[in-house]
């Protein structure tokens, strides 16, 4: 990280062009009231803001800092250093940060590039109805590493983000084996109904769900281990439980057509593609940076039974900070690779296929070329593939900052997710938009006209 000296050529240059400003401009007061301004300052999570700073003395280096706290207590912090133009303003959408966590032009990047002052922390928000996060925006005089003295900030604001829109209905779900939560937009209408998955580590995340809701999406939150009364470590992945759960979302008096979506991470993608397979009810899927195999525990439906591909834990990787990878601990196995591959061409519905190539946690890229080549050998056009230099494992909606790192329970070592801050940022952005057009694109019948 570099910072500027206040006694560099760079700061002779700006007191030279003041002197000239201010000779040409003889009618400008330095005395005018520095304002902050972040608009809007409530709103859904995957929105952008616009941050201005006006009232600043022309050529000014000044410092803007986000801080952030988890509903577990944790910081996260990030700061960005800038110069006024020469009417002592500053428009994050237009002018380049000259150091701090980011380097160019990046409107949101005082968000995505929040960092925890506990390290390996995720944010991750559990409560999405009653509480938004809150981020606290400052602005300071440039600050230096060099000066510890507190500093008081030039202005400041609150902002509010949300993980669901007004009008959002959230709804316990527990039908029959069903266990997860149901999020319906607000209005009358219908709309297509899609089943939001995570990956193995248990429980339930709504945070996906809730956005997807406050998109205009009927989505159902479904867990399928570590949550009430589902184990821990199933002995099997029962592709039944998950056509229960397409055929309650497709009853729903909400739920718009004849076919729902899937939306899935890591091994919950290694779930959606064999849903994808079996289940008619399914008939759009994205899958982030999962396999195109069954992991360790097999997939059973009716008679037929996926077992899992072997792998060597001996071929994972620790990283010089004692990070576990595991990105190669299916590479060394001599059995013939092929024969766990699912039956992708089976599949009568669409793929979204998202990949991060800096993904650390497994070899998505490769595993998604492979689907790829087995869907051409059967002459399926039926996907599209999103693949990303840069993006790391948890890609995740738009202006979330980078995990690259963190624990699971039940592991001993904290796992690498993999990543680069900017570009990681740049897909989580540019994918979210298109998961959204996918699913509507696949789920919202077209009315043709009677005429």
């Amino acid at each position: 990280m570099k910072f500027w000296s206040l006694k560099s050529p760079r700061q002779a240059i700006e007191q030279v062009l003041l002197k000239i400003f201010l000779k040409t401009h003889p009618g400008y007061s330095s005395a005018k009231m520095i304002q902050l301004t972040a608009t809007p300052l409530s709103a859904l999570i995957d929105e952008p803001v616009y941050i201005r700073a006006t009232g600043l003395t022309p050529f000014q280096e000044v410092t803007f800092q986000a801080t952030l706290k988890d509903e577990m207590g944790v910081l996260f912090y990030s700061e960005a250093h800038y110069m006024a133009n020469e009417v002592g303003e500053v428009d994050l959408e237009h002018d380049s940060a000259l150091g701090g966590d980011y380097v160019g032009v990046h409107p949101m990047g005082l968000f995505w590039s929040l960092k925890p002052t506990k390290i390996l922390t995720r944010l991750l928000k559990r409560d999405v109805m009653n509480s938004p996060f809150q981020v606290q925006l400052k602005l300071y005089d440039l600050l230096s590493l060099k000066d510890n003295s507190p500093k008081s900030p030039k202005a400041s604001l609150t902002l509010e983000r949300w993980y669901v829109a007004p009008g959002v209905t959230r709804i316990q779900v527990r039908e029959g084996r069903i266990r997860g939560v149901l999020f319906l937009p607000p209005g009358e209408g219908r709309f297509p109904g899609v089943i939001d998955m995570f990956g193995g580590i248990g429980g339930l995340f709504e945070f996906r769900a809730s956005l997807l809701a406050s998109r205009g999406f009927v989505s159902l939150a479904l867990a399928y281990c570590g949550y009430e009364d589902l184990p821990s470590l199933p002995e099997k992945i029962d592709l039944e439980y998950f056509e229960e759960a397409a055929n309650y979302l497709l009853r729903h008096p909400k739920v718009l057509g004849q076919g729902i979506g899937v939306v899935s991470i890591c091994r919950g993608a290694q779930i959606g593609l064999s849903m994808a397979i079996h289940l008619k009810q399914v008939v759009a899927t994205v899958l982030i940076n999962g396999p195109n195999f069954v992991f360790d525990t097999p997939v059973v439906y009716r008679d037929q039974v996926y077992p899992p591909r072997p792998y060597e834990m001996g071929l994972q990787s620790i990283t010089a900070l004692g990070l576990i990878e595991l990105y190669g601990i299916f590479e060394g196995t001599r059995v013939a690779t092929s024969l766990y591959f699912l039956p992708v061409e089976k599949a009568q519905g669409h793929f979204l296929f998202i990949v991060g190539e800096d993904d650390k946690s497994i070899n998505s890229k490769e595993y998604a070329k492979k689907v790829i080549e087995q869907l051409r050998r059967n002459r399926k056009n039926n996907w599209t593939l999103l693949s990303y230099p840069g993006a790391g494992h948890l890609i995740e909606p738009p202006y979330a900052p980078l995990c690259c790192g963190c624990y699971l329970p039940g592991y001993h070592r904290p796992f690498h997710w993999g990543g680069e801050v900017i570009p990681h940022a740049a897909a989580q952005e540019h994918s979210w938009q298109e998961i959204q057009k996918f699913l509507r694109k696949h789920l919202i019948p077209v009315v043709t006209s009677q005429l």
